[in-house]
């Protein structure tokens, strides 16, 4: 089952006072940018958090699962707990990369 359109709407709807958020499908399901960093993917109707140590405490009580077919293991984000999500979201930002600038390709000779 993929992510309904509804439901990366209200994922986005949800964390929007975190920061600039945006979302980008890729490979039949979601990421979730917050501030252009990549820090929840959204499969199935689920929301993903990876393993950081940072989040680990605030997520001990957190589900874990397996977003795709040989991905490692990632928190379950309960997108409902507003507090839950507004502790968690800033941590993530700050522990994740701006992701790397595309090069251009060249024109082979």
């Amino acid at each position: 089952m993929a992510t309904s359109e509804e439901f990366i709407e209200y994922v986005c709807e949800s964390v929007r006072g975190a920061g600039s958020v945006r979302y980008r499908k890729m490979f039949g399901e979601y990421m979730v940018y917050l501030d252009e960093r990549p820090v929840l993917l959204v499969c199935d109707n689920t929301v993903y958090v990876k393993k950081l140590d940072c989040v680990a405490g605030l997520m001990e009580r957190a589900g874990t699962g397996v977003p795709y077919a040989g991905a490692r293991e990632h928190y379950i984000l309960d997108i409902d707990d507003e507090t839950l999500c507004r502790e968690v979201l800033p941590l993530l930002a700050a522990a994740t990369p701006l992701p790397k600038p595309k090069r251009e390709k060249r024109a082979a000779l």
